[in-house]
C-alpha cells in the first residue's frame, strides 16, 4: 500500500467512531475496523464518507496498511473482548509497535497485558479516555501510561487530538508505568460518582425539602456555574433541569425514572481503596447510592409501610438555604477530590508509579467529565507542596472549608430533620470532622480486638511499634 496510515482504530462503537473523525480531523490517515463488517462499511459510507479513512476487513489487512512502527488503538469493551483482539492481532506485530487499550479496562488486566506485550518486544499502552462522544469527537481528556518508549511515538497524535485547557495546554501527559493511565482515569470516574451524586443530592434538597420548582433550580446551578462551582457537571444539570417534553407541556426530568445505572469503575475505585486501606467514604457512598436506587420496587414498597419525621423542623423560606446549599456542595466536593488524590498518592506508593498529582490535576482541566475551576488551584497546590498528604491541608481549601462548614452542617441537619437521605454530603462531613479528630474512639475498638483475640494495642505514653496485650 502507498498510502500508509498513521494509526489503526479497531472498534467502531460510539467512542471508537468519535475518536478516529477526530484523528482524521486533525490530519492523520486512520486505518479503521470494526469484527462486523457492516460496521465499517456504514462509517465509510456515513460520516466517513470521503475522508482519510482505509477500511480494513481483518486484522491483517489493517497491520499491512500501517506504517512502522505500526500503531494500533483498541476502542472495544474491557474485560475479555480486549484480550480477544490481542490474542488475533498481537502476532501480527513486530517488536517495535504500539498496542493502545483505550477503553475503560481494569488498571490490573492493563498491568498483566503490559508485561505480556513487552516480553515480546511490543510497547503497551493503557490510555483512559474521558469526555464521552462530544469529547472524543472534539477533544477528550487522555491519561496514557504504560510502556515510556511508546510515549515520543504516540504523543504527537495524542497531543493533537486531546482537548486544550483556558491556558492552550493539551489535556494529554504520559502518567507513569504499566497500568497507571487506566488508574488515573478509574480515580477520575471514581470522583466523578462522588460528585453526581452530590449533586444529586441538593437537587433532591431543592426539589423535595425546599420546594424550589424546576425553573428555580435551572437559575440556581446556572448561577453556581458561574461562581466557585463552575463545572462540566454543574452546567450540564442546568441545562437537563430546562429541558420540557417534545409536547411543551412538561419538564422531562420529572419523566426520568430514578434507577441509576454504573459500568463498574466505580466500585473498582473503592475496591482499590479498600486494597490500599485509603478512607474513601464518599465516592463509597456514591456507589451504594446507585445500588439502593435500582431497587425501586423495594423503595415503592418501603415508602408506604416505613414512616419518617412527622415534619421539617427547620424554616425553610428565603434565599439563605441556596447559599448554603452551595456551600455544602463546594465544601463535599473538595473532600472528593481530596480522597481520590488521596487514593492515587497510596497507589503510587504502592506500585512505584511516582504520579506526579499536579500535573493530573492539570489534564484534567478540559475534555473531561470532571473538569472544574478549582483544577488549577490543586495543580498549585500540589506544585507547592508535592508531598502533600491531603487536599485539606493546603492553604486554599483549608480555608474554603472553614468558611463553608457553617452551611455544610446546616444542610445535613435539615437533610436529616426532613428524612432526605444525603449519603455524600453526610459522609463527606463525617469525614472531614474524622480527619482533623486529633483523638478518636478508636482507643475502644483496638482494647475490644485485644479482649476477644489478643490482637494487641499499643499506649499512648509508650513510643509507637511497642504492642501490649492485657487479660481483660
Amino acid at each position: 500500500m502507498n498510502n500508509l496510515c498513521d494509526i489503526g482504530l479497531v472498534g467502531l462503537g460510539v467512542m471508537g467512531a468519535s475518536l478516529a473523525r477526530n484523528m482524521e480531523s486533525r490530519g492523520f490517515r486512520v486505518g479503521v475496523f470494526n469484527y462486523i463488517p457492516s460496521v465499517t462499511a456504514e462509517f465509510l459510507e456515513g460520516p466517513g464518507k470521503g475522508k482519510n479513512f482505509y477500511g480494513a476487513d481483518s486484522y491483517t489487512s489493517l497491520v499491512a496498511s500501517l506504517s512502522v512502527p505500526r500503531k494500533v488503538f483498541l476502542m472495544v469493551t474491557a474485560g475479555k473482548a480486549v484480550d480477544a483482539v490481542l490474542s488475533e492481532l498481537v502476532p501480527l506485530l513486530s517488536p517495535g509497535d504500539v498496542v493502545i487499550d483505550g477503553g475503560n479496562s481494569d488498571f490490573h488486566d492493563t498491568r498483566r497485558r503490559y508485561e505480556q506485550l513487552s516480553g515480546k518486544g511490543i510497547h503497551f499502552v493503557g490510555c483512559g479516555v474521558s469526555g464521552g462522544e462530544e469529547g472524543a469527537l472534539k477533544g477528550p481528556a487522555m491519561m496514557p501510561g504504560g510502556s515510556s518508549a511508546a510515549w515520543p511515538l504516540v504523543r504527537p497524535l495524542f497531543q493533537s487530538i486531546s482537548a486544550r485547557a483556558a491556558d492552550g495546554a493539551p489535556c494529554c501527559d504520559w502518567i507513569g508505568p504499566d497500568g497507571s493511565g487506566h488508574f488515573v482515569k478509574m480515580v477520575h470516574n471514581g470522583i466523578e460518582y462522588g460528585d453526581i451524586e452530590l449533586i444529586c443530592e441538593c437537587y433532591q434538597l431543592m426539589r423535595d425539602c425546599l420546594g424550589m420548582s424546576n425553573p428555580e433550580m435551572q437559575e440556581t446551578f446556572a448561577r453556581w456555574n458561574e461562581g466557585e462551582l463552575g463545572s462540566y457537571l454543574i452546567g450540564i444539570t442546568a441545562q437537563i433541569l430546562g429541558k420540557m417534553e417534545p409536547s411543551g407541556e412538561k419538564f422531562l426530568l420529572d419523566s426520568v425514572l430514578d434507577t441509576a445505572g454504573q459500568k463498574g469503575t466505580g466500585k473498582w475505585t473503592v475496591e482499590a481503596a479498600l486494597d490500599e486501606g485509603v478512607p474513601l467514604t464518599l465516592i463509597g457512598e456514591a456507589v451504594f447510592a446507585r445500588c439502593l436506587s435500582a431497587r425501586k420496587e423495594e423503595r415503592v414498597h418501603a415508602s408506604a409501610v416505613l414512616s419518617g419525621p412527622a415534619a421539617c423542623h427547620f424554616d425553610r423560606s428565603g434565599a439563605e438555604w441556596k447559599n448554603l446549599l452551595s456551600s455544602a456542595l463546594l465544601a463535599a466536593k473538595i473532600v472528593s477530590y481530596a480522597q481520590g488524590f488521596d487514593l492515587l498518592r497510596a497507589a503510587s506508593e504502592e506500585y512505584g508509579w511516582q504520579l506526579d498529582c499536579g500535573r493530573i490535576a492539570r489534564l484534567w482541566r478540559g475534555g473531561c467529565i470532571i473538569r472544574s475551576v478549582f483544577l488549577d488551584t490543586i495543580h498549585n497546590a500540589f506544585s507547592e507542596q508535592p508531598e502533600l498528604k491531603n487536599l485539606m491541608l493546603s492553604p486554599w481549601f483549608r480555608n474554603t472549608l472553614a468558611r463553608a462548614q457553617d452551611g455544610w452542617r446546616k444542610v445535613v441537619c435539615m437533610a436529616v430533620s426532613c428524612g432526605i437521605p444525603v449519603p455524600a454530603l453526610s459522609s463527606a462531613l463525617s469525614y472531614y470532622d474524622g480527619y482533623r479528630c486529633a483523638r478518636s474512639g478508636a482507643n475502644l475498638l483496638q482494647a475490644q480486638r485485644d479482649f476477644f483475640g489478643a490482637h494487641t494495642y499499643e499506649r499512648t505514653d509508650r513510643p509507637r511499634g511497642e504492642f501490649f496485650h492485657t487479660r481483660w
